[in-house]
């Protein structure tokens, strides 16, 4: 957080490129960052390309985030999203790019991705919940914003030390009132 190319609009990523060279290794690095820092999406502005690509994987074990919904890794390239249903939910977020912290965000919890996939063939997914949450919180690396610019109470914004060492308070506060 802090650095001026996690606030820039992401370009979309020009169709020639997919399948080449450099989007292979760009899809690796994303891959092996996301990985390697135990998250469950990464958008490639946050390892500093400046294109509409993100990359989401819900494993199928319980996680921090409790018992999710699997997604297997998907690719999204240019996506666009539809909210489908105004219903939201918050859910304690946290990000790769804001270490250390987490905050509570609502977000509609009913939502439609089209996308290219990493054959350049148009997709389309509908997604509810949690796995609506996480491609909502990476796209909007997409278009420059961070989490912690939807949070409406800035009490909500916690060290993850601390949402851990007092979960149950924050459970019972999180509509921040």
């Amino acid at each position: 957080m802090g650095h001026p190319h996690l606030r820039r609009v992401a370009q979309p990523l020009p169709t020639t490129e997919i399948g080449s060279a450099a989007f292979t290794r760009l899809l690796a690095d994303m891959r092996d960052t996301l990985r390697d820092y135990g998250g469950v999406g990464l958008a490639a502005p946050q390892i500093d390309e400046p294109v509409r690509v993100a990359i989401i994987e819900l494993g199928e074990a319980p996680s921090r985030y409790g018992d999710v919904p699997h997604v297997p890794l998907t690719t999204f390239i240019n996506p666009t999203i539809e909210v489908l249903d105004d219903a939201s939910e918050g859910f304690w977020e946290g990000c790769l790019s804001v270490p250390g912290l987490r905050g509570y965000v609502s977000r509609p919890q009913h939502v439609r991705v089209r996308y290219l996939d990493v054959d350049g063939a148009a997709q389309e997914m509908t997604l509810q919940g949690f796995p609506a949450t996480v491609v909502q919180h990476e796209f909007d690396h997409l278009d420059g914003r961070l989490y912690v610019d939807l949070i409406k109470d800035t009490r909500m914004l916690i060290f993850e030390g601390e949402l851990d060492r007092h979960r149950s308070f924050w459970e019972q506060h999180q509509t921040g009132s």
